[in-house]
């Protein structure tokens, strides 16, 4: 559809929960069956044949996804500026929006850093965590914390093959194969957060949470023959109260359409996003019964409706 590779590794995706959420889990699959994911129940012997180094012994069920995998952010971005660029939209890479403007409870445009204005009448915010000052300069607060995200890379010691990507939900981290044969660790517990400023942050993992990773690799892949950190790295995550986004028109700024706070999970949701911002900024109203607009709206915060998973899991609150 793009016309470019988006580097995408169709690898499989499993995930694993403990006996306390296989009730969760396999309502989850329901309702991913009910909207065309092809998600389906695998035993502990499957998945040893998918992970032979893996301790399996914890883990109640499991679900497979044979078309899952994961892709490159950056690869994908790219993608879609050319396929932009194709269709007539002009692309201002390293141009700094200062702010938006607006007159009579309406958008007319955005203020860039060299002091010029692009008059407009709709405005897709997608700024994530430096979303917040340009709303908040109209009084509008959108209730994101800036949070470091860190990741570890390791060298198995061995050659694994492909493995598709191991979402653990009794240990909260997900492993998925990196590069030449590395193995990429995330940690799923965002239980505490750690805040941070996104125009200044270490972008290396430190030794505490190389400590976690240690642990929690070792824990769940105790069969590996020589293992070794490989590097780090680390990223922002714009993260809201409930760890759902918003995709949500302004009150008092008509033609701005926000899409931000996406919590570390954007990507995978990112044809959904695009549908629904698409809707809004034309039609103010979602087009996709399955993409409810309300459901994202920026006033459920005021109103203390977060958005919660209706199958939630025992342990892993901010899984969704």
């Amino acid at each position: 559809m793009l016309g470019a590779d988006i580097g995408f590794h169709q690898t499989g995706y499993v995930v694993g929960v403990g006996p306390e959420n296989v009730e969760a889990l396999h309502a989850s699959m329901a309702d991913q069956r009910a909207v065309g994911v092809r998600t389906e129940d695998v035993d502990h012997t499957e998945v040893r044949k998918m992970w032979p180094v893996a301790d399996l012994e914890p883990f109640g069920a499991f679900a497979w996804e044979e078309r899952g995998g994961y892709g490159d952010a950056y690869q994908t971005a790219q993608a879609f500026a050319g396929a932009a660029r194709r269709a007539g939209a002009r692309l201002r890479q390293g141009t700094t929006v200062a702010a938006i403007r607006s007159a009579g409870g309406r958008v007319t445009g955005v203020e860039l850093a060299d002091g010029t204005t692009i008059a407009t009448g709709h405005i897709v915010l997608a700024a994530g965590p430096w979303s917040v000052p340009l709303l908040a300069a109209h009084g509008a607060e959108l209730p994101i914390t800036p949070h470091r995200e860190q990741i570890v890379l390791v060298d198995p010691g061995q050659d694994l093959g492909p493995v598709p990507v191991f979402s653990d939900l009794v240990s909260l981290q997900y492993i998925r194969s990196e590069g030449a044969g590395q193995l990429l660790f995330g940690n799923s517990d965002l239980a505490v957060l750690e805040p941070a400023d996104p125009d200044r942050y270490s972008n290396q993992a430190t030794a505490s949470f190389v400590d976690i990773a240690v642990d929690k690799v070792g824990t769940r892949l105790p069969g590996l023959a020589n293992p070794a950190i490989s590097s780090t790295y680390a990223g922002c995550y714009d993260v809201t109260p409930d760890f759902n986004p918003v995709i949500s028109r302004v009150d008092g700024l008509d033609g701005l359409v926000v899409a931000a706070g996406f919590s570390g999970h954007g990507y995978k949701i990112s044809p959904a996003v695009g549908r629904l911002a698409a809707d809004l900024v034309a039609d103010g109203v979602s087009s996709d019964a399955d993409i409810p607009a309300e459901d994202f709206r920026l006033s459920r915060f005021a109103e203390g409706a977060l958005l919660t998973s209706p199958h939630p899991y025992v342990g892993a609150g901010q899984m969704r």
